[in-house]
């Protein structure tokens, strides 16, 4: 099994978007029309979770009509954050296909699709604007 196989393999949860909406609507949430902030408790995985999204943002002086690449995107939280807060287009890219397909789906919910969509995705190639264009989506044999 290569790395990616076993990296994959250990974030995938065969449940998840389903264990997701199951909460959300447990905890009174309209599961059809999301708002990013509903989902502010489960889709940041990194340090210092949405706090760190929010002053990451600043930091970044993002504007309507910035392309960004979020490479290792997990379920999308800070790209749709990126593009609610500041018009942004983000393409996330991540490793595991249920993360990519979660995030689309949670995304379509937020009503964000005309700004922010994940692709399942090994390496990037970043030389230009066209990054987002240009990743190499996994064989996962490689």
């Amino acid at each position: 099994m290569s790395t990616e196989e076993k990296v994959a393999s250990h974030y995938t949860h065969g449940s998840l978007e389903t264990a997701i909406l199951q909460t959300l609507a447990e905890n009174g949430k309209d599961i059809e029309n999301l708002r990013t902030s509903d989902l502010a408790g489960v889709d940041e995985f990194h340090l210092g979770r949405h706090a760190a999204t929010v002053e990451f943002a600043r930091d970044l002086h993002l504007a309507a009509g910035v392309r960004l690449a979020d490479i290792g995107s997990g379920l999308g939280g800070p790209a749709r954050h990126f593009a609610s807060a500041y018009g942004c287009t983000v393409t996330g890219i991540d490793l595991t296909e249920e993360f990519v397909q979660v995030a689309n789906s949670l995304t379509a919910r937020c009503g964000l699709t005309e700004l922010v969509s994940f692709r399942q995705g090994v390496r990037c190639r970043c030389p230009s604007r066209a990054a987002a264009s240009t990743v190499q989506p996994s064989s996962m044999s490689e």
